[in-house]
């Protein structure tokens, strides 16, 4: 029998449904790889077998009694540890939330739950989502399972800020798993580690309950190995949330059952800002293998253009961080969480020391541009100006869809790069975004499916983007992709 530990979610669930396996032997199967990897690969911050394995009891108990199992009866994931978990430490990797242990469950994690769900483990992140390397978290770097093939042994980035949930699904650590993106962190990550994840439109998915970064950018998302299980996983996680203020009050479409890689009378637009100068040639590449496979599936490609894409990146450096030093402003030491009191120290002593502690350098960072461009002198000239930008980013999208119906872009631009590389260069770290930051500053869903291998061996991916509310458009271009890309490479063993 093939291994459980490298079926897809869908198998897993028919196959639990079925009797052809028990969800108890999936979930130990699971819980076995991830005690071997963790050391190694150190995706999860704190695993829960006990957690899978109640929640694979409960499915095989359903299932002998006839019910109906859910829509991920018997299937064990992996939760980012952005997502409160009732009992279960909520760090969103910071020292500053280390043994807090939330009273509540986030309404992303209970759906997934209600839905017959396991918790394999609580999956390692940067630092409050602030990076794309998973470098910044205070347990420690994730390390990716991929290695180039020259054999070197150079320990790769598996993409941030969920960098633990793509790295234990490429190592089939688990299935599926949580992800949130506010300018690329499903995106980037999956296309470092050769799986699938999307981003749906912003509102699909409640915030409630997921530590925030940047307010009106996050949006919680799934990773997995297929499209087809993106499907499966977004269905469970969407919804309307009363109490989400953003939440889209909209029934949750049947994206599985309607999935379908006949393209035929699709318009797929290229942006031609997207062609940049010095383009790495595996992923320029990668991009015409993608136009060709999406031609072959029927659509008509056509050119656009989307004229502001130059200032994306600058735009989302000022109104991210600038969300960031205000919802972060509630880590101060009094109510949760870290406290540092030095002797004879004051309120205002306390404040600092706390915050000076329990923050990383990249958190730091962030909140002093944040606070800055909020200042009284500067708010006009760039958190005002971004946000007016920001208005003309979407506007070019909206003028795009007169001409196409999705847009084909890289996912990154370049492949994995070496854990080291560019945590001293912040500038070139944030580079990594460039593909994936306009799709978030104007709420778009967007997914990356992996597109091959480079000439060293390892992933890349290619991005999706669609209009607003259209994950089924976007989710059936991706399976198109998949389909005639073949990507069936994993990393080999070595942890």
């Amino acid at each position: 029998m093939t291994d459980l530990t490298d079926l897809t979610v869908a198998e897993i669930r028919d196959g639990v449904s079925g009797g052809s396996f028990s969800a108890v032997e999936v979930a130990e199967a699971f819980n076995a790889n991830v005690d071997a990897a963790q050391t190694s690969l150190n995706a999860f911050i704190v695993p829960t077998p006990e957690k899978a394995i109640e929640a694979a009891q409960a499915a095989d108990a359903k299932r002998a009694a006839g019910e109906p199992l859910g829509k991920l009866g018997g299937v064990p994931i992996g939760m980012k540890d952005l997502f409160a978990t009732r009992g279960v430490q909520t760090t969103a990797a910071s020292h500053i939330l280390e043994g807090f242990i939330p009273e509540y469950e986030s309404s992303v994690s209970q759906k997934l739950w209600d839905a017959g769900a396991g918790m394999l483990g609580k999956l390692n992140l940067d630092q409050f989502a602030m990076g794309s390397s998973n470098e910044t978290s205070y347990f420690g770097n994730v390390i990716s399972p991929w290695r180039r093939k020259d054999g070197g042994n150079a320990a790769l980035a598996p993409g941030g800020s969920s960098g633990g949930s793509s790295a234990a699904i490429a190592a089939r650590l688990c299935p599926a798993a949580t992800g949130t993106d506010t300018g690329g962190s499903i995106r980037q990550p999956a296309a470092f580690t050769g799986i699938s994840g999307i981003k749906p439109t912003y509102g699909r998915c409640s915030r409630w309950g997921i530590v925030a970064f940047a307010s009106s950018l996050d949006q919680a998302g799934p990773m997995a190995r297929t499209v087809r299980d993106c499907a499966i996983m977004l269905e469970a996680m969407a919804g309307f949330d009363p109490k989400d203020s953003t939440s889209l009050d909209l029934p949750v479409p049947e994206w599985e059952a309607n999935l379908s890689g006949d393209l035929t009378g699709k318009r797929i637009g290229i942006p031609r800002e997207y062609r940049m100068d010095g383009m790495d040639a595996d992923v320029a590449k990668s991009w015409e293998d993608g136009i060709a496979w999406l031609k072959d599936a029927g659509a008509t490609i056509v050119d656009v253009s989307l004229p502001h894409t130059k200032y994306a990146l600058p735009t989302y450096y000022i109104i991210a961080p600038a969300e960031a030093s205000s919802n972060l402003a509630r880590y101060d030491g009094v109510r949760y969480g870290l406290r540092e009191l030095p002797d004879g120290a004051g309120l205002q002593d306390m404040y600092a020391a706390t915050r000076a502690a329990g923050f990383g350098a990249e958190v730091k960072r962030r909140i002093l541009i944040g606070t800055y461009v909020l200042s009284a002198g500067y708010y006009d000239a760039y958190y005002t100006q971004a946000q007016k930008v920001r208005t003309l980013i979407a506007r070019d999208f909206a003028d795009a869809w007169a001409a196409c119906d999705l847009l084909l872009v890289p996912t990154t631009p370049s492949a994995a790069f070496a854990l080291g590389d560019k945590s001293d260069d912040p500038l070139a770290m944030y580079l990594n975004d460039v593909f994936s930051v306009p799709a978030s500053l104007a709420g778009l869903p967007a997914i990356s499916v992996p597109a091959g291998l480079n000439r060293e061996g390892l992933p890349l991916g290619l991005q999706l983007i669609g209009k607003p509310l259209d994950e089924q458009s976007v989710l059936n271009a991706g399976l198109a992709i998949e389909q005639r890309a073949r990507f069936a490479a994993k990393p080999a063993r070595w942890w």
